[in-house]
């Protein structure tokens, strides 16, 4: 056995047992399937990381590119298997990433063309309801061992479960236009089917979970340690990185104020965003024209990058831009093409209900950060080149801080090659960047429960709680309140993975700056680009030894 062949079994045995992830990877088989959520099925997943580990500890990489995935392999799957066993994976329940959200949004990536794709749905809606029921089982299972997400999330996860059951799925199956009598009944059927299942799961969480759930948001030292390991890749100086976060985050505000005086000479943050806000040339109107605009700078940064900044094959020359359906919260996610590039990669933009005017001097750089040569160039990237790397370095190796700390170089990246040059779309992507670090102020801030230090401006001496981050974001950011509103949730019910976009920036640029200092005049720009993407995603000291030989 050698390493490569190790990992590509692994991923082989995991989407068996996680069909939602072959849906996401677009791996054909598995469309009609729900992962066991059960706390036996989380075990068996747990089970098989076990073995892959102990198989590929016992084998000798036969060159570097072995040795390198063998450490993103061990440590990758070292990582969860610790998660589970301090009782984080049963406990799974959050606003944004957790099976109750990921359960509805495969529906998004499924194959919906044919009779037999229609055919193929409906047997997964009428099999919902057998998943959630797992799931409402292990969620019982980890609250008898005290291990209960906060009130907080409890109560959000139930609104998004009550709003996804009031029409979500009979909307859904109402766009099969053209399919025989028989596979209509089935989808009317199976859409009402995991309408109530839904409801069930609304309900089951406010009468079940919610009295077991503590009021305290704060995870802690100890768990966010843990968490922060699986989207870091390495073991944080919390304290450092909280420091580092005022540091970054002063300095953005000081140029933020800059370029808000060229927009509006004496003007302040706020105003400069109500300038830019009511100013024509920065608005859309209508949801179909604002998606048009996110096509159309996708489309022109991938013409313009090919070949001049990055090699980009035909294949990763399409990025669908869409709209997100309504329930989840609002903000742009990316997901990936299929390992044949059939299904191509997408940038999807969730929006606030019954909006309709848009400004897109804040989106622009979320454009470049979500699709190229952000996201869509990363992870395509390493799709594309299964000469390099093995399924799982592919596939199933997620790292925000590498991947989500490129996305935010790639925003500083076409700032570099003058896409932001204009003021309004340079104070939008600096909002963009303090936002991020803001993020790691306040994730550190609030689960570990930091004092607010001297000089900042903001409640010095104070503790962090969650009322304080919110009021922090509203008052010294300039995000749009229900974006705000909704990020305090996620950095409160997903600990850990917010300060990975600034964390792993940070890394990047470092990066750069040794490559550069050793190449000196011969330093290459575009080579170093090609040739970290090329590595595939992993944790960040994985990543740090990798980029020091380029």
């Amino acid at each position: 056995m050698t390493v490569h062949r190790i990992s590509d079994d692994y991923v082989d045995s995991y989407v068996r047992l996680a069909p939602t992830m072959a849906t996401e990877l677009g791996i054909p088989g598995f469309d009609d399937k729900w992962p066991d959520l059960s706390p036996e099925g989380n075990a068996a997943v747990v089970d098989l990381a076990r073995r892959a580990l102990a198989d590929v500890a016992e084998v000798e990489p036969a060159d570097d590119a072995e040795r390198v995935a063998k450490a993103v392999f061990t440590e990758r799957l070292g990582v969860e298997v610790e998660l589970y066993d301090a009782g984080l994976v049963d406990s799974d329940l959050n606003v944004l990433a957790s099976p109750a959200q990921n359960l509805r949004s495969t529906f998004d990536l499924m194959p919906a063309d044919t009779a037999d794709d229609w055919a193929t749905i409906a047997t997964r809606l009428s099999r919902l309801p057998a998943a959630l029921a797992g799931y409402r089982t292990s969620l019982l299972h980890a609250a008898a061992n005290g291990h209960v997400s906060a009130v907080r999330q409890v109560t959000k996860v139930a609104d998004q479960c009550q709003k996804w059951s009031g029409g979500f799925f009979t909307d859904f199956v109402a766009g099969a236009k053209v399919v025989p009598d028989s596979v209509r009944a089935d989808l009317d059927a199976g859409a009402a089917a995991a309408s109530r299942a839904y409801g069930e799961l609304a309900e089951f969480l406010r009468a079940d979970l919610l009295p077991k759930a503590p009021e305290k948001d704060a995870v802690g030292e100890d768990a966010y340690e843990l968490l922060s390991r699986r989207y870091l890749g390495a073991a944080l100086d919390l304290r450092e990185a909280y420091e580092w976060g005022w540091t970054e985050f002063l300095r953005l505000e000081a140029e933020m104020k800059e370029v808000a005086h060229r927009i509006r000479p004496g003007a302040g943050l706020a105003e400069a965003a109500d300038t830019l806000d009511n100013d024509p040339r920065y608005r859309v109107e209508g949801v179909e024209a604002f998606r048009e605009w996110m096509q159309k700078l996708s489309d022109q940064a991938l013409s313009d990058l090919r070949g001049v900044h990055f090699d980009i094959p035909d294949e990763i020359m399409r990025l669908d831009c869409r709209i997100a359906p309504p329930g989840g919260s609002a903000g742009a996610y990316y997901t990936n093409p299929t390992d044949d590039f059939g299904r191509p990669g997408a940038m999807w933009w969730a929006l606030p209900p019954d909006k309709e005017s848009f400004t897109t001097w804040r989106e622009a750089s979320i454009v470049y950060h979500e699709g190229v040569p952000g996201h869509h160039m990363q992870i395509a990237t390493a799709m594309y080149h299964a000469d390099r790397l093995n399924k799982f370095q592919r596939m199933l190796s997620w790292v925000p801080a590498y991947s989500e700390g490129w996305a935010l170089y790639a925003e500083r990246l076409m700032r570099e090659f003058g896409y932001l040059s204009d003021d309004g779309y340079l104070f939008g992507m600096l909002n963009e960047n303090i936002f991020r670090a803001a993020r790691v102020i306040i994730d550190i801030g609030m689960h570990l429960e930091l004092r607010i230090p001297s000089g900042t401006g903001f409640h010095e001496g104070e503790t962090w709680t969650p009322d304080l981050g919110l009021e922090f974001m509203l008052t010294r950011t300039i995000t749009e309140r229900e974006l705000v509103v909704d990020e305090v949730d996620r950095y409160l019910g997903w600990a850990g993975q917010a300060p990975a976009y600034k964390l792993g920036e940070r890394l990047w640029l470092s990066a750069r700056d040794d490559a550069r200092a050793r190449a000196g005049k011969d330093f290459d720009l575009k080579h170093f680009h090609m040739e970290a993407l090329y590595l595939g995603q992993m944790g960040m000291d994985t990543m740090r030894e990798c980029l020091a030989r380029i």
